[in-house]
This record gives C-alpha cells, sequence and structure tokens, in this order.
C-alpha cells in the first residue's frame, strides 16, 4: 500500500447514502413538517417504499445493523400490528392514484424472521393502499441460516422478485470468529430454492476486515460467490465500533486484520469479481454485466439512496418501522430509533417521526455533486452548481480541498473544472467527496474508515 494513502484509509468519513447525512438531521423536526411534505408531492410522483424489520434469530458479532434479538416471537407480531397502523395512517396523507410504488424493499435486521402471515399481511397492506408499479421490483434481505423451500415458494407467492443473503464469507474460520455459521452449500441450496421458486434477481453481501481473514481467504470466497452468479455483489469494510455496538466486543481487536490487510483485501475482492464478469459499481458494489445497475452506470442513470446504490428512479422515498429514513425532494426525515418511543408514538395514533432536515438550495447542488461522485467516479461541480443557479466561485474553497487530494493521485481536476476519480482509487472516492461536504466536522468514532 503506498505510503501516501495511509492516511486517507484510516481517516473517518462519512458514505454518502444521503446528503447532507443523517448526523445533520435535527432532533427538534416536527412530524407536522413531514405531512406537509407529503402532501405537497406532485399526484403524478413515482414511490419508493422501505420497511425495516429490526429482528434476528441470532446476533453476529460484526454485525452494525438496527437490530435485536426477541426473546419470543410475541414483539415481532405486535411490532408488525404497529406497522401496519402505521402505513395505514401514512398512505391517506400523499395526493394522487394508486399504482406508483417502483420499488418495495424490505430491510433489517432479518426481515424473513417474520411469519409468512406476517410478511404476507405488510405486503397486502402496501399494495392495497399505495399499489404497485406493473414492473415494481419487490425486494428482501435474508439470512440463509433461517431460510428453506417453503419459504422461497412463500416470497414468490407474495409477489416478491428480488432477494439479498448476507453472505460475508465462506471459510469456516472467519464464520467461527463472527458468530455467522453458514457453510457455501447451504448458501448455494438457497438459490438453487429461489430460482425454482421463480425468484431469479439474486443479491450476495461480502464483508472484507473480518476477524481471520487474509488475501487468500477473500479472494477464495469471492470465487464462491461469483460462481453462484448472484446479479449483484455489495462489498462492505467491516466497521469495529464496539463502544457503539457492544456485541462486537466479542470480536478481539488482536483477530482483525490492519489497514493495509484490509486495503489489499479489499482490493483483490474487486479484482477477482471484475475476473468473473462482474461491473464495478461506484465505491463498494458490483453487478453481472446484464444486469440493470451495470446498465444504469454506463447510462447514467445509477443512483444512490440510503439501501445504497440503486436503479430506483423513484421521485421519493418513504420508510416504515422504527429508525426507517424517509427521502422527498424537499429534505429527509426518521422515524424515532428507540422502538419503545416508535411504539408508544403509533399506539396513541400519533406519527413517529422525530428527526429530520429541510433541503436548501445548496444542499441540493451539493448533494448532485457528491452523488454523482459516489456513482461515476466523475462529476463536473462547476456544470451542476451554474445548472442550480449558482456562481461556480461557491464551490472555491472545494477546489481548494481537492489540491493534496489531486497531488496524492486520489483525483485529477481537469480545466473546466470536472473531477475524477481514478478506478484504482474508487476506495478514496469518499474522501473526494469530503471537499463538497459544506457540513463535515471531523470527529472520531462518527463515520466508518475509509477503507
Amino acid at each position: 500500500m503506498d505510503e501516501r494513502l495511509k492516511k486517507y484509509a484510516t481517516a473517518d468519513v462519512p458514505r454518502y447514502t444521503s446528503y447532507p447525512t443523517a448526523v445533520q438531521f435535527g432532533n427538534d423536526f416536527a412530524p407536522e413538517t413531514w405531512v406537509d411534505w407529503l402532501g405537497r408531492l406532485p399526484e403524478d410522483a413515482s414511490l419508493s417504499v422501505y420497511v425495516h424489520i429490526p429482528f434476528c434469530k441470532q446476533m453476529c458479532w460484526y454485525c452494525g445493523c438496527h437490530t435485536t434479538i426477541p426473546n419470543t416471537y410475541e414483539r415481532a407480531a405486535k411490532y408488525t400490528e404497529r406497522l401496519l397502523k402505521e402505513i395505514e395512517m401514512t398512505a391517506p396523507l400523499l395526493n394522487g392514484p394508486k399504482g406508483r410504488v417502483k420499488h418495495f424493499h424490505f430491510g433489517g435486521g432479518t426481515p424473513t424472521y417474520l411469519t409468512n402471515e406476517d410478511l404476507g399481511g405488510i405486503v397486502a397492506k402496501v399494495r392495497e393502499l399505495f399499489g404497485f408499479a406493473e414492473d415494481a421490483e419487490i425486494a428482501i434481505e435474508m439470512d440463509p441460516r433461517t431460510f428453506n423451500r417453503d419459504k422461497a415458494l412463500a416470497l414468490a407467492e407474495m409477489g416478491f422478485n428480488r432477494a439479498s443473503f448476507g453472505v460475508q464469507d465462506f471459510n469456516a474460520t472467519v464464520q467461527e470468529l463472527v458468530n455467522r455459521i453458514q457453510p457455501y452449500d447451504m448458501v448455494a441450496e438457497c438459490v438453487e430454492d429461489l430460482h425454482a421458486a421463480g425468484i431469479t434477481s439474486v443479491n450476495f453481501d461480502l464483508m472484507y476486515g473480518l476477524p481471520g481473514q487474509t488475501v487468500d481467504t477473500v479472494i477464495e470466497t469471492a470465487k464462491q460467490a461469483a460462481g453462484l452468479a448472484p446479479d449483484r455483489i455489495a462489498v462492505f469494510g467491516y466497521a469495529h465500533v464496539p463502544w457503539f455496538k457492544k456485541h462486537q466486543k466479542m470480536i478481539r481487536d488482536d483477530d482483525l486484520p490492519g489497514i493495509e490487510q484490509r486495503y489489499h483485501q479489499a482490493i483483490a475482492i474487486g479484482e477477482t469479481l471484475a475476473a468473473n464478469g462482474y461491473t464495478a459499481i461506484g465505491l463498494d458494489h458490483y453487478a453481472r454485466n446484464d444486469d440493470s445497475m451495470a446498465q444504469a452506470l454506463h447510462e447514467g442513470t445509477l443512483r444512490r439512496n440510503f439501501q445504497g446504490y440503486t436503479v430506483d428512479p423513484a421521485d421519493a422515498l418513504i420508510g416504515f418501522g422504527c429508525s426507517a429514513i424517509s427521502s422527498l425532494p424537499t429534505g429527509f426525515a426518521q422515524s424515532a430509533r428507540d422502538m419503545a418511543k416508535w411504539a408508544t408514538r403509533i399506539e396513541e395514533g400519533r406519527l413517529a417521526i422525530d428527526r429530520g432536515l429541510m433541503l436548501s438550495d445548496e444542499d441540493r447542488m451539493r448533494g448532485e455533486i457528491i452523488e454523482k461522485l459516489m456513482c461515476f467516479l466523475r462529476a463536473n461541480p462547476r456544470a451542476i452548481a451554474t445548472a442550480h443557479g449558482f456562481d461556480a466561485a461557491v464551490l472555491g474553497d472545494a477546489y481548494d480541498k481537492l489540491a493534496p487530494l489531486v497531488a496524492d493521485g486520489l483525483c485529477t481536476v481537469r480545466e473546466d473544472g470536472s473531477v475524477i476519480v481514478p478506478e484504482e482509487m474508487r476506495l478514496f472516492v469518499r474522501t473526494v467527496c469530503l471537499a463538497f461536504d459544506a457540513y463535515y466536522q471531523p470527529k472520531p468514532q462518527r463515520h466508518a474508515k475509509a477503507v
């Protein structure tokens, strides 16, 4: 690893699934503001819906998700009841016809922790009150350890057409160290069951930087994953934050790879997937060359939102469940992250939104620059500023911040102001984006490491 890169690799930087990032959301955000925003959506606005299920059967030591392990299923059943109520309260706030939901995504946690009846009830409620577009993508995240052929058939019956498995790593030693035992054969059988049920679009999540991983082991996992031919593969670096996620204390610091090892693991996974027919997408995604995400990259229509990279063209994203974040043209809103607080508000017949941020014109301008960089590794900030009605001089300080990055090879700046991140520096694209973030203040333990 080039010595010049180490200082950037160890720096804390946002993931930029939004701009401004969730760190900037205000805690005094009024639900009435959210209601007003929903009412002002155009009647023909296309929609995306996200549902958060914060339950898992077993805790993985690396997990950074907003989830919990219930003692009994009763908690999940009550959560489902409140979720249905939240959907019922929200739907009438929107104007326009039904049938505008282009993407419907279940995240967690483990959404398939829910019984088929409860899961199907949520899908049916969204279909009834919002309606799906004819070509809607209905996706769900799953745990291979709690999946079987019957679940695959049930999901297909509900209308799901995309599924995502948290694979992380196939190495037995690594799986032991992170408390997630799911052999290759188990995952292969899950994929086979999905295909047999008619769900042919499959995503995998892989990780690097886990305890026990080496360059050789991650290459082997990447080869095995590619051999199962998922349409898309996301590759995330493990964020070790035991002061924030207490269960991560089960992972010993001595078992974790160092920054150079993490860097070489990430590079090795990318090279392996490329050699097996996958196109690199932005920071950390890979798609088969014939997949719609690879096509969106080439056509310039790729987007980035709270679910990561997406081909979702929706005008508004509406989130349901505790901690769920919504995104509208006017701004962002987040439901209470504390489950008890979220539940109480729903039981009282009140919306659970308690954090948010109204976008300014400058936020939208800078957000477009950052999204373009994150998606395509290039952007013309001056042209974007002008298109938003700003004098390009407003970005003068950003170009000053880019100067040392240019000197160290993280990006180049052309005469017209275009910023380009070389393919071999894609791991540092977030560092380049920092130059255009008007809010960013370095603070230890706030964001993930760059690598």
